[in-house]
């Protein structure tokens, strides 16, 4: 059989992805091997592993076009063009999807789940297939067929900022008093809040030796693979601060949130796309 996929058979794949997808954001259990047994026989004689991959492929996709993916399916890139047409025609008619998406970047963070173990929560950062993470400066530009930009709408969640940067706080504060620097513990600064967000890092925690770190926090409800926003400031700041500059990237914070620390200049650690200009006529 080709390895081409027909309309037919990526219609069938999004149809189950996007229903995935949207049984996951409202937190309703589903098997994801049971999909995939169930899509193989729609589709006659696509493998275990071929169907997976597609999944994998949907998800690359939306995430360049600003939409969570399923956590279990890792994006893959290198996917044909009928599949990304496919995705791009039906998410303005996904209402179900879309309305779900919505309404979990706008809810507001009630509370920090409980965690057991602070220290847990840290894993080390994902690795894209091209070997960097993703970030963009600005919100990404608009795909005809999209209208909204989910990430750029959950950036601007004030509560979700705040929640995020309170748990960071309470993770530093365990990690310097676990280390025996209770001292340091107790000198934590939440610079974003008594200072304002001019200073390109939201939080001014401590080595063991006393040297400052200076921590940015960025948080998702979504996977580890979810793109964030830098600002030039953010940028130009960890390239000046380059051996104190920490970026914590917490993820899946509305049940199991967990964290990974990107150190130094964002230039270095990330794979950074410009996507707006200032502009001036000659």
């Amino acid at each position: 059989m080709s390895d081409v996929w027909s309309r037919g058979e990526v219609e069938a794949a999004i149809t189950d992805y996007f229903d995935m997808l949207a049984k996951e954001l409202r937190g309703e259990p589903f098997n994801k091997a049971e999909h995939n047994r169930v899509l193989q026989q729609i589709l006659n004689s696509r493998t275990r592993g071929s169907v997976e991959r597609k999944h994998q492929n949907i998800s690359a996709i939306l995430i360049e076009l600003g939409y969570p993916y399923i956590g279990g399916y890792k994006p893959l890139g290198n996917y044909q063009d009928l599949l990304r047409s496919v995705v791009e025609d039906r998410l303005p008619s996904a209402t179900d999807l879309n309305q779900t998406v919505n309404s979990v970047v706008e809810a507001p963070i009630e509370a920090i789940p409980q965690i057991d173990d602070l220290l847990s929560i840290q894993v080390a950062p994902p690795v894209h297939e091209e070997g960097a993470s993703r970030i963009y400066e600005e919100p990404i530009t608009r795909i005809q067929a999209v209208q909204r930009n989910y990430f750029e709408i959950e950036a601007r969640n004030q509560s979700l900022g705040r929640a995020g940067e309170d748990l960071v706080l309470r993770f530093e504060h365990e990690r310097l008093t676990r280390m025996g620097e209770g001292t340091l513990a107790d000198r934590i600064q939440h610079v974003s809040r008594t200072l304002g967000d001019h200073l390109g890092y939201d939080i001014v925690s401590f080595e063991a030796d006393g040297r400052e770190r200076l921590i940015e926090v960025k948080t998702t409800r979504f996977g580890a693979m979810t793109p964030f926003f830098a600002s030039r400031n953010e940028v130009n700041v960890s390239a000046k601060h380059d051996t104190q500059y920490q970026l914590y990237r917490l993820f899946s914070f509305r049940s199991h949130p967990r964290l990974f620390a990107l150190s130094g200049s964002l230039q270095n650690s990330c794979r950074l796309d410009p996507t707006t200009y200032s502009a001036l006529p000659y």
